[in-house]
């Protein structure tokens, strides 16, 4: 049950207390002495360590006796190895798409790698005048759209590599220049696009229309999705840090979380 919806609701506090144990030796990814772990989770070290004897216990928490380092415990994987094995990235995603297509009032759309690359999984359209040509198991070119150029630049895939290699050859000839001035020209967009944390496109896959495309992240750090939005050039602005831009890459960052992605601290 989501945060929100638990406020005001009565609970029991001795079960949030050591709750705050549990999110600070989480957070803090290695183990910890009790007057640090005490410290981070803003209580007394004895009132910690009463808590801490019925997580060790439950074996939720683990004790180094050795150097009396506090730990998360077997049961504590257990748990996070069952979360993670209900995750379904498709149906985490259809509330933040729906939340997201009322906010910016544009289509939007989730693509994931399919066996023919990246495939458009969900799509909901805003109900404009102006009609998106895209549907649900819509294969997206890497090179021209706003989706291709998210998984090109996060994604990391021998057969991305060659079906992108496939269509720098067919560019290259289609604008008669060399491969490698092709090819340097996408490492410099993709190079871009990992700076700025978004991948777009304006007319290059769709004339007349703009997008935007932002990696959706799993736990393990791994790229499993790209939340998508397109609209009419004229009204849809492919400024990097435009409104609509700001409101994809929160939504996509939104899913990571759900996923159990958390970005390094190097990131952050």
């Amino acid at each position: 049950m989501d945060k929100e919806k638990t406020k005001g609701r009565q609970g029991i506090q001795s079960i949030e207390v050591g709750g705050k144990l549990l999110q600070v030796l989480a957070a803090n990814g290695r183990s910890m002495m009790l007057r640090d772990l005490a410290k981070s989770a803003g209580m007394p070290a004895a009132k910690a360590h009463r808590y801490l004897v019925s997580l060790i216990r439950m074996g939720l928490v683990e004790q180094d006796h050795a150097t009396g380092r506090y730990d998360l415990g077997s049961f504590s994987l257990e748990l996070g190895l069952a979360a993670m094995g209900r995750l379904d990235p498709i149906r985490l995603a259809t509330p933040i798409l729906e939340d997201l297509c009322e906010r910016i009032g544009e289509t939007v759309a989730l693509a994931v790698w399919g066996n023919h690359g990246a495939t458009v999984v969900r799509l909901l359209e805003a109900g404009g005048p102006i009609t998106v040509a895209l549907r649900a198991g819509t294969v997206l070119p890497l090179a021209s759209s706003a989706t291709g150029r998210a998984f090109a630049a996060f994604f990391r895939s021998p057969y991305l590599r060659q079906l992108l290699e496939q269509e720098l050859k067919g560019a290259a000839e289609a604008q008669s220049i060399s491969l490698g001035i092709a090819r340097r020209e996408m490492d410099s967009l993709l190079s871009e696009i990992r700076s700025q944390g978004i991948a777009r496109a304006s007319g290059s896959f769709s004339p007349g229309i703009n997008g935007f495309s932002a990696p959706v992240f799993n736990q393990a750090g791994t790229m499993v999705a790209a939340i998508t939005s397109l609209g009419p050039i004229g009204n849809f602005a492919n400024d990097w840090e435009s409104n609509i831009a700001e409101e994809i890459k929160r939504a996509a960052q939104n899913l990571s979380q759900r996923l159990g992605y958390s970005k390094p601290v190097q990131e952050q």
